[in-house]
């Protein structure tokens, strides 16, 4: 999620050199901003890392045990759900304070994003409810009913829809977004996670976690397909961008399952570290990153020949993951450590660490062009 930024232009600077690009400047007087931010559960706050400089740019303090993160593609703001509290917290980018909060349902977790990025949907895991949050009015304008322990929202690519993964009652809801109702509860395995949904919007994949499977539902007759047996205890999905092929995280079993969409079938599985963990793809599909949370080690795939190329320390209990917009670095949160790990992708090495608050818990990029300093 980048190239490093300097907050001064050089005056002398007329021709494109590599020092002007770095600036990361756009048009006269701006500059490109990017930051990570980091939820910590028991601080009670975000750290904001700077990722040009990869140290820490402020602490903000939010509400109680946040979690989830998200990052607006709309706005200059980043939303923090704060599971304790029942609340979401909105954060100014550019000012690097928290300007309001949205109170939601009980146990809430993370929020998603509608495509159109105005609307956030948090699923409110002991209300049994998702909260829909008008982002610009940033209020709460629905509360809708669905299954028992909601976990995760996932939005549908149209915009039409959003399905959500009811831990407590192995099921999912497929919520029409024209009406507010349920449209239909569809049956998948026992304590379902994570959603992805393929980029023309025809199925969804839930991850089971006490099942060992992934169920594969077909979003317009809103029923089951498969179960897809990856693993032991799938913790994360992550889908290439073209949606042929979805990659698991089985977190008992020591692998990374990998489903062809197209066939809804396992068609291969690769061994990682202990625990794999989270895991993200990278832009252009052709690079996998896992973390293994009990190898404390981070493993690169080259996803074409399936061939691990490395496996990298980065500190205690890795879990999250996110790349830089330029795809250069791999953010990785290590819970145990406290820290934020960068490893420089292409070099395949660990780059920096840096100290963040206590138990982090997840990290969100967040790219802009602001006005330089000494030109507002």
């Amino acid at each position: 999620m980048m190239p490093p930024v300097k907050r001064w232009l050089l005056l002398g600077c007329i021709l494109w050199t590599s020092s002007c690009h770095q600036a990361g400047s756009v048009a006269a007087g701006r500059t490109l901003r990017q930051y990570g931010f980091v939820t910590n559960g028991k601080s009670n706050s975000v750290s904001v890392v700077n990722l040009a400089t990869f140290r820490l740019e402020r602490t903000i303090a939010v509400g109680e045990d946040p979690t989830g993160v998200t990052a607006s593609p709309l706005r200059n703001e980043v939303y923090v759900v704060n599971t304790g509290s029942g609340t979401v917290s909105v954060l100014n980018a550019e000012t690097l304070q928290a300007e309001t909060s949205i109170r939601v349902g009980r146990r809430p977790y993370s929020l998603e994003l509608s495509p159109d990025g105005k609307t956030g949907y948090v699923a409110n895991s002991e209300s049994d409810t998702v909260s829909v949050i008008d982002l610009i009015a940033r209020q709460v304008t629905r509360t809708v009913p669905v299954g028992r322990g909601p976990g995760t929202v996932k939005a549908a690519p149209d915009g039409k829809t959003i399905v959500i993964s009811n831990r407590n009652g192995a099921s999912i809801s497929i919520v029409d977004l024209s009406t507010m109702q349920t449209a239909a509860e569809v049956p998948v395995g026992s304590e379902p996670g994570p959603i992805a949904i393929l980029p023309d919007g025809t199925q969804a994949f839930v991850a089971n976690a006490a099942s060992g499977t992934v169920s594969a539902v077909d979003l317009r007759s809103h029923k089951l397909i498969a179960h897809l047996e990856t693993g032991k205890t799938p913790a994360a999905l992550a889908l290439k961008p073209d949606g042929g092929e979805l990659f698991v995280t089985n977190f008992d079993s020591h692998s990374v399952a990998i489903i062809n969409t197209y066939a809804d079938e396992v068609a291969e599985s690769l061994r990682a570290g202990l625990n794999p963990s989270q895991a993200v793809v990278d832009p252009s599909g052709t690079m996998l990153y896992f973390s293994n949370f009990s190898s404390n080690t981070i493993s690169i795939v080259e996803i074409n020949s399936r061939h691990v190329q490395a496996s990298i320390e980065v500190g205690t209990r890795p879990d999250a993951l996110a790349l830089s917009p330029d795809g250069r670095y791999l953010l990785v949160v290590n819970t145990a450590s406290n820290d934020l790990a960068v490893v420089d992708a292409p070099k395949q090495s660990l780059f920096t660490v840096v100290p963040v608050g206590q138990s982090p818990r997840a990290v969100a990029v967040k790219a802009f062009q602001a006005a330089a300093a000494g030109t507002r």
